[in-house]
């Protein structure tokens, strides 16, 4: 069924930002320049994402009763040793499954109401949410928690762009339906965030 799997290199645990500079340092970049990123920073974002970090599955982000409703789907248009198309990543496995092959950032950015930073960044980390594992527990107030989640995802991501010294802005204004069709999401998987990142200006 599918056409690859990458495996990911091990992310690290230090660097010289400390999470203060990160903090003062991150804006919102929707300007990159024509240049790929790294296998090695696009493992480093991902595992940020929703990387696991304790034997017991909890992750780099919180989540209400440790159900994990996002999904991530990394968006490949300029890579260094990793090839264009559409890739689930595999946080127990810190891999990526590759589900479509081609450059899809015209697609999504079209998807995104023609957001050029869509289109522009050397890749596009998206997140997606099904909101059954959670409503499941907390009923309709597990939306909510949801959307707090893919909240701290997204800060995750951003603050780690700013410690790779790479740019990123997140996005929320596109049209579910075509988003869902570009990347090939399950139809219980309901996209929440779009993150374009690249190489800054």
């Amino acid at each position: 069924m599918f056409s690859e799997i990458v495996k990911l290199p091990a992310p690290r645990y230090d660097s010289p930002t400390s999470v203060e500079a990160a903090l003062c340092a991150r804006r919102s970049v929707r300007d990159y320049k024509d240049l790929p990123l790294t296998l090695a920073e696009v493992s480093q974002l991902l595992w940020a994402a929703q990387g696991i970090t304790s034997t017991r599955g909890f992750r780099t982000a919180p989540s209400a009763g440790a159900l994990y409703p996002l999904e991530v789907y990394l968006e490949v248009g300029k890579v260094k040793e990793l090839s264009s198309g559409i890739y689930k990543y595999e946080l127990f496995k810190h891999e990526l499954i590759k589900y479509l092959a081609g450059d899809k950032r015209t697609a999504l950015a079209n998807a995104a109401l023609r957001q050029s930073c869509v289109k522009n960044g050397a890749v596009n980390i998206i997140f997606s949410a099904v909101y059954e594992r959670i409503t499941g527990k907390y009923g309709e107030r597990g939306i909510r928690y949801v959307y707090l989640e893919a909240g701290h995802a997204a800060q995750n991501v951003c603050l780690q762009a700013v410690s790779l010294g790479l740019g990123a802005v997140v996005v929320g204004a596109f049209r579910d339906i075509e988003v869902q069709k570009v990347v090939n999401m399950p139809a219980q998987e309901h996209p929440l965030y779009i993150i374009p990142v690249g190489k800054m200006n």
